[in-house]
This record gives C-alpha cells, structure tokens and sequence, in this order.
C-alpha cells in the first residue's frame, strides 16, 4: 500500500514550480490532492493532468492570496470539496507553499511592497492554517516552505527573508501547540531552486556563481525538494516536529 493512501492533502501554488512537483509526487504516494492556484488555471490543470496521467487522484481549488480575504475563501472552498469526499470532512496534509519573492533593499521597498509580501507569504498561510484547524485531522501534517533565505543575510531579501524567517518561527511555534494532536508542523527550507520565478536559473553567469555556493555542484530541481516534503508527510515523518530542515545541497556551507 502507498505511504500516503486515504489521506487528502491540500498544496497552496501547486500550479508551477516547487509547489507542482510536492502535489504530483503526494499523489504518487497515494493521496488525493487538493492543486491549489490563484489564476493560471490552465497551469494548474497541466498539474492535475500530471496527477492523473499516473493514476492519481485530485482536485482545483481557487484563492488569491494576496486577497486578506483569500485565506478564508481557501479553506471555505476546500472544506466544500472535502465534505464531498468524507463524512466528517477532514484534511490530513497541509502544505503553504504559495509564496513571493520581490527583491528589493530596504530603501526600494514601498508600503504596499511590504504588505503584499507579508500577506502572501505569512498571514494568509498563518489564517489558513487558523480556518482548516477544525477539519484537521488528528495526526495530521502541517509543513510549511520557508526559505533559507530566513538564515542569511542578502540585502535584496529585506522583506522576503523576513516573511519566510516569521513561516519559521511559526512552525515551531505551532509544533508545540498542535502536538497533543498528533500533528506535526515542521518548515522545509529550500535554497537556490531553478523555477520560473527564480531570476538566478535564467542567467547562466549568477546561477553559475550560485552553483559554485553548493557543495554538491548544482542549483536544485523542484524534484528535490518534493521527497523531503513528502517524507515529513508520511507516517515514517511522525517523530519530527517543530524542525526548519534545509533543502539546500549544502549551499553556502
């Protein structure tokens, strides 16, 4: 039996890149899977086609999150598709991948930078998690991508290594109060990662100064980070808690 069979999980920005590779390989570990995206829906389908073409299960849920109110409409939408599929209607893996990244110094950063950063990449993560607490299930998983951006010092990331350094903290934060329910809540910390959101992968001179930064000779695929999350959702995941685990290849060691 798959690691993962009977479980439903749900993946925020699972239309592209990292938050796309953590829902198929999910699915490949047998659970159904909630592909969530903000308005490529045609991206977010060639997701769910991914899924399916394997055997896989799963299912399109829509919210922007930059929206104060897109975290409430998620779990709205999601706890409407899981009511179809479970009675009670219950979730079993969370992962807040959804997530910005604007850099700018300190003195490039305008209000409304600051707050859309923050909304993305904390609060509505923070408020999702809030509204999906009372259909999580017991034993369940919360994991959450930070950054290693949040233990380094890179003056372009003033706003975007702070909000990953609060997703952080919050996991362990949440680990402690979570724990008398079985549920896990730990932070997966990529480092250097070829997506199409990441500046460094499409210039060959600075993603060679990066891959030089990493012992083990390359920039990550988002196919290396997605074993690690899934790891930490199955049942072989369950004896850790409250970790920020980097993903990294050993960069900048």
């Amino acid at each position: 039996m798959k690691p993962l069979a009977d479980r439903i999980a749900l993946v925020t920005g699972a239309s592209r890149g990292i938050g796309r590779a953590i829902a198929v390989r999910l699915a490949q570990d047998g659970a159904c899977v909630g592909v969530h995206y903000r308005s490529e829906s045609d991206k977010a389908k060639q997701t769910l086609d991914l899924i399916r073409a394997e055997g896989g299960d799963g299912f399109l849920v829509a919210a922007d999150l930059a929206d104060p109110a897109g975290a409430a409409r998620l779990a709205d939408a999601l706890i409407g598709e899981l009511r179809t599929r479970r009675n009670p209607p219950l979730l079993d893996i969370l992962v807040n991948n959804a997530g910005i990244d604007d850099r700018k110094t300190i003195e490039q950063v305008s209000e409304a930078d600051f707050d859309r950063m923050l909304q993305i990449n904390f609060k509505s993560p923070f408020f999702l998690i809030q509204k999906l607490l009372p259909v999580m299930a017991d034993g369940g998983r919360i994991i959450n991508i930070s950054s290693m951006a949040a233990r380094l010092s890179v003056p372009t990331m003033a706003v975007y290594a702070s909000s990953k350094a609060a997703l952080s903290t919050l996991s362990r934060v949440l680990a402690a109060h979570l724990g008398p329910r079985g549920i896990t809540v730990n932070a997966v910390l990529p480092g250097a990662t070829s997506t199409d959101l990441n500046p460094i992968t499409s210039d060959p001179q600075r993603s060679r100064a990066v891959r030089d930064t990493v012992a083990l000779g390359r920039i990550a695929e988002p196919g290396d980070i997605a074993p690690i999350v899934a790891f930490l959702a199955s049942p072989e995941g369950g004896w850790i808690t409250g970790e920020t685990i980097e993903a990294s290849g050993g960069q900048r060691l």
